[in-house]
């Protein structure tokens, strides 16, 4: 599903007026090619981000966007880039007719591929040429594409560079810069490479910057290379979705794989994110769910980068019932019609939270946001709480039994009380009881005399007398 609906925008960030009173896309000024790809999808209606910030983009001012994920932020620069660039479309084969002229820049690799699928899908109709370049995958693809040129680029901040390096792509034509979710881009460390990619940059030039929140962070960066931006706000800073139904169940933590079993199999759950804040936690509980009958898959940053697109195409596909991931999985994963996410671990940063449970309820749609609380929480829900200025009161789990089952560390000292008998120990308050030590049965058998050895006889000599007795030397052997 594209970010852009065909819908009304949802009650929380539109106007209460019919669908008639809304914007359409093509009182923008769009060109035919960018509505025929439009309609083609059966998009008519922006979002309340699209509509406000595809009229300043075309103007070729500074923006900074800021909306709760899930509502199109995607379209809302996309589109207006493409409008400004179809003035150097060209269908010349010759590279140097297609420099690249804007360049998008995303923190992770699937927001990266996702972001590259929309704008190829609005620049179908014309002549305009985009690519996308990200690690984890063989660079000799992407340095081809590069090398045949482009209008568009996408990339993730560490494999452009690489390029850079490797002399394959020049940055000194690029009008207008993108950089999406830069919240995360400093939570990532990005910050040193995104400064070496703006000095790359054409002093003139066009910057956008969209994310869902603005950290202090990330205004200090925006003041540093944004020049007199227009702020667009469709939502309350780390505001989550009105449609999305946000439930927390107090569960014991040995007790909360079970708990998402309970709660796939309850609410007959088809499809669903359960976010995990470990690598090693999420491999354990897809191996865990698949033993329990679910068809569940992993991704995270230890998965190489065809294996997690491979599940993420098998998860779309329906393939896959139940995706385990990481917050590498938190932005920018664009799945049609998600019913519901499963944060099995509340997130060590509150705003993550904000992303986790975005993936659902998109475009206006309605979804459940669902997570697992236990005693050792405490702070971070209290830090979401804060943070979304809204209170989650932990609930019971209707119909829950767990498992009686001892832990592994319990098993072990079972098992060990069963081999090992317990020590006595001293009443409290008296002398300590004198140390028992171990006694070898042998020492306690009663005495027994051995058997009297019959002398050997001596062996005699080629005389026939018997052979005089010699010492023997210290290494050496006596000579018969």
């Amino acid at each position: 599903m594209s970010d852009t609906h065909t819908s009304a925008p949802a009650p929380d960030a539109a106007p209460a007026a019919a669908p008639a009173a809304l914007p359409r896309f093509a009182d923008f000024g769009l060109a035919p090619p960018i509505l025929q790809a439009l309609a083609d999808q059966g998009y008519q209606y922006p979002t309340p981000i699209q509509a406000q910030a595809i009229p300043i983009v075309l103007q070729g001012r500074d923006v900074m966007g800021a909306a709760q994920t899930g509502t199109g932020k995607t379209a809302g620069f996309s589109l207006p880039i493409i409008q400004q660039l179809l003035a150097h479309a060209n269908a010349s084969a010759s590279p140097a007719r297609h420099p690249v002229r804007a360049l998008i820049l995303t923190p992770t690799r699937e927001l990266a591929d996702q972001v590259a699928d929309n704008v190829k899908a609005y620049s179908r109709h014309t002549p305009l040429r985009a690519t996308v370049v990200f690690g984890g995958v063989d660079m000799a693809p992407q340095t081809a594409a590069l090398r045949a040129g482009v209008e568009i680029l996408i990339a993730t901040p560490g494999r452009l560079l690489d390029h850079v390096q490797q002399k394959v792509l020049n940055l000194s034509q690029t009008q207008i810069f993108v950089m999406d979710e830069a919240d995360r881009m400093l939570d990532m460390g990005f910050l040193p490479d995104l400064q070496r990619i703006i000095n790359l940059l054409p002093k003139q030039r066009q910057n956008l910057m969209f994310s869902a929140t603005f950290s202090p962070e990330i205004k200090k960066l925006a003041n540093s290379f944004l020049k007199e931006p227009a702020l667009i706000e469709v939502a309350r800073s780390n505001a989550t979705a009105e449609r999305v139904t946000q439930i927390v169940y107090k569960v014991d933590e040995e007790s909360k794989r079970d708990a998402v079993v309970h709660l796939l199999r309850q609410r007959e759950i088809r499809q669903v994110i359960v976010f995990s804040n470990t690598k090693i936690g999420a491999s354990r509980l897809a191996r865990e769910l698949e033993r329990a009958g679910v068809n569940a898959s992993a991704i995270h940053g230890d998965k190489t980068q065809s294996e997690r697109m491979a599940a993420l195409e098998a998860f779309k596909a329906g393939g896959i019932d139940v995706l385990v991931a990481t917050d590498v999985a938190a932005r920018g994963l664009d799945i049609a019609e998600l019913p519901c996410v499963i944060n099995y671990d509340l997130p060590y940063n509150a705003e993550d939270y904000v992303h986790r449970i975005g993936r659902t309820g998109r475009a206006g749609a309605s979804g459940d946001a669902l997570s697992l609380y236990s005693d050792k929480d405490a702070r971070l829900l209290a830090d979401i709480e804060k943070l979304i200025k809204q209170k989650l009161t932990p609930v019971g789990l209707d119909d829950f039994r767990p498992r009686a089952e001892r832990s592994e560390r319990g098993e072990r000292h079972a098992d060990r009380g069963e081999r090992r008998p317990e020590r006595e120990r001293a009443p409290r308050g008296s002398a300590p009881m004198p140390r028992r030590e171990k006694v070898d049965p042998w020492f306690l058998k009663p005495y027994e005399p051995a058997a009297p050895v019959e002398p050997k006889p001596e062996p005699e000599s080629r005389s026939g007398k018997p052979a005089p007795k010699r010492a023997a030397l210290l290494g050496g052997r006596p000579k018969g």
